[in-house]
């Protein structure tokens, strides 16, 4: 972890969901507990699939899309977040697959051009009565097409 944050590039793909660090976010030290951000992702993702009428609740035979599980977390932290207040995650799509994606995030400042910490997630759709692999239907690959970022 270094002392300063990088300074991201404009955003050219993804999009940049508001989060909010409260108080009780922070470790004894009065940092964002490493805990917390995979969290703040999760609840920003939640939100970004909510405008999509992608939602989650509580029922897994009719949670379509939503039935899905973490296969793998990889997250670098580049600089402590030492203050409750307003923060932004930066999410995109790395790879969609017929089954599984990669998704990226930034835990970052509001504008988004702090980052703070960064990561990928890797999900597995799941058939809700075998919880073996099952395809993403098509309208969530639609969404998920407007979120992948561009090939280099």
């Amino acid at each position: 972890m270094t002392a300063e944050a990088p300074i991201a590039p404009a955003l050219s793909y993804g999009r940049l969901i508001p989060v909010t660090v409260h108080f009780d976010d922070l470790d004894a030290l009065g940092l964002l507990h490493n805990a917390r951000y995979p969290l703040m992702v999760e609840r920003a993702w939640t939100e970004l699939w909510n405008e999509y009428g992608i939602r989650f609740d509580g029922d897994w035979e009719a949670a379509g899309d939503a039935c899905n599980a973490v296969k793998e977390l990889r997250i670098g932290y580049e600089a402590p977040v030492t203050r409750p207040g307003g923060y932004a995650v930066h999410l995109w799509l790395e790879r969609l697959g017929n089954t599984g994606l990669t998704y990226g995030f930034r835990f970052c400042s509001t504008d988004g051009a702090v980052i703070y910490a960064h990561g990928t997630r890797v999900l597995v759709r799941l058939d809700a009565a075998t919880l073996r692999p099952a395809p993403w239907s098509e309208g969530f690959r639609a969404a998920g097409r407007e979120l992948l970022r561009p090939v280099d």
